[in-house]
């Protein structure tokens, strides 16, 4: 069983800042890729950007590159997505994701379904 939960989420205008957080337990925190994936309202669930086991490499979607950054902490479990120059169309529920296979990129995150979810946390952007 591993736990993941989000935090940071919150309601910022269109070019401001956030950095969300997700603490994870119960397992070797760095064997694993983590990764943050959106969804907004009639949307369907879609990748935004992956860190590869130990943080070997990271990965992201068109709309999150060159605005988005990923990192991780291993001594904290912590995987973080500071995102900047926000715009509307980011508004979602944002959903930290670890991968059940281990010593994976960030390309393999981007792909799989076959993952541990997090409950999820609000991000608002408004014009």
């Amino acid at each position: 069983q591993v736990q993941l939960v989000e935090s940071g989420g919150g309601l910022v205008q269109a070019g401001g800042s956030l950095r969300l957080s997700c603490a994870a337990s119960g397992r070797t925190f760095s064997t694993y890729a983590m990764g943050w994936f959106r969804q907004a309202p009639g949307k369907e669930r879609e990748f935004v950007t992956a860190i590869g086991w130990n943080g070997f490499n990271t990965y992201y979607a068109d709309s999150a590159k060159g605005r988005f950054t990923i990192s991780r902490d291993n001594a904290k479990n912590t995987v973080y997505l500071k995102m900047n120059s926000l715009k509307p169309e980011d508004t979602a529920v944002y959903y930290c994701a670890a991968h059940k296979v281990p010593k994976t990129t960030a390309q393999d995150m981007s792909r799989t379904t076959n993952v541990y979810w997090g409950q999820g946390t609000q991000v608002t952007v408004s014009s």
